[in-house]
């Protein structure tokens, strides 16, 4: 393709000419062109990069030379430094050949596919299963905390008849020790007569101790040991009146005294908690 522009007159100085050669698709370049007495040469040994092929001989679009009367001669090259990424190293050699069915190798593929997945899933329930357990042991109660959760209590200290008063948990905790009148009495109670009906033997471990919190079920008042119309414990706040057992008989508490957990590791101590 050639072009050529020209104008007279006073224009003259500015009178141009240009040429354009362009090479054509898989063809050896023409011969350079002496402009100035500069003789400049085209490699036709060298390959350059095209659309035909990656490894093609010449672009369809140029090289290109320009001649002008008054300017400078210009040779443009495609740019034939590019290298074209091979990822063969990250390809399975079961379909490196391009003459080869994939088909051949989907079973072997398909195998290690499953074993990856699998293995992934195994690792995450696994990862999963360990922030859980960290999570839920982050919220559990400490060391200390749990230490305090128990409290052990000598019976010899307390004398038959009496009831002592310890701190556990943050609240009153009432341990009685009662006598036999006291046993056979809250075992005879009718229980159509309780407003809480509960049996004397399901309150206790051992009839001669009655470990109950110290809590009135009203309110949430301390009641008073020893005290009140059935020689139990005696809420002054409104009234609630308890049997020796820690069940209510009269005034407005509607249940019984709480009995937390406890046991008897020997006959001269308890653990409660």
């Amino acid at each position: 393709m050639m072009s050529l522009a020209a104008r007279s007159g006073a224009f003259s100085p500015y009178m141009q000419a240009t040429a354009f050669t362009v090479a054509g698709p898989l063809k050896a370049l023409v011969p350079g062109v002496v402009v100035k007495g500069e003789k400049i040469t085209l490699d036709t040994k060298r390959k350059f990069l095209c659309r035909e092929t990656l490894s093609g001989q010449s672009p369809t679009t140029g090289p290109a030379v320009t001649v002008s009367i008054n300017g400078p001669a210009g040779v443009r090259y495609a740019h034939t430094d590019i290298r074209i990424p091979d990822f063969s190293d990250y390809r399975r050699p079961e379909v490196l050949d391009p003459n080869k069915s994939s088909r051949e190798s989907g079973d072997s593929r398909k195998a290690f596919s499953y074993l990856v997945t699998g293995a992934t899933t195994v690792v995450g329930v696994y990862a999963a299963k360990t922030v859980v357990t960290q999570f839920v042991s982050s919220m559990s109660a400490s060391a200390d905390v749990l230490a305090l959760s128990k409290i052990e209590i000598k019976l010899s200290d307390i004398p038959e008849g009496k009831n002592m008063t310890f701190k556990w948990r943050g609240k009153p905790l009432f341990v009685r020790h009662r006598t036999e009148k006291e046993i056979s009495t809250e075992a005879g109670v009718n229980l159509a007569e309780l407003r809480d009906p509960q049996h004397d033997k399901d309150r206790v471990l051992n009839p001669s101790w009655v470990i109950v919190l110290g809590v009135c079920t009203h309110l949430g008042c301390v009641p008073i040991a020893n005290a009140g119309d059935f020689g139990g414990y005696y809420c002054p706040c409104h009234g609630s009146h308890y049997d020796a057992s820690g069940r209510i008989r009269k005034g407005p508490a509607p249940l019984n005294l709480e009995v937390p957990y406890y046991e008897f590791p020997d006959d001269d101590t308890v653990i409660v908690g």
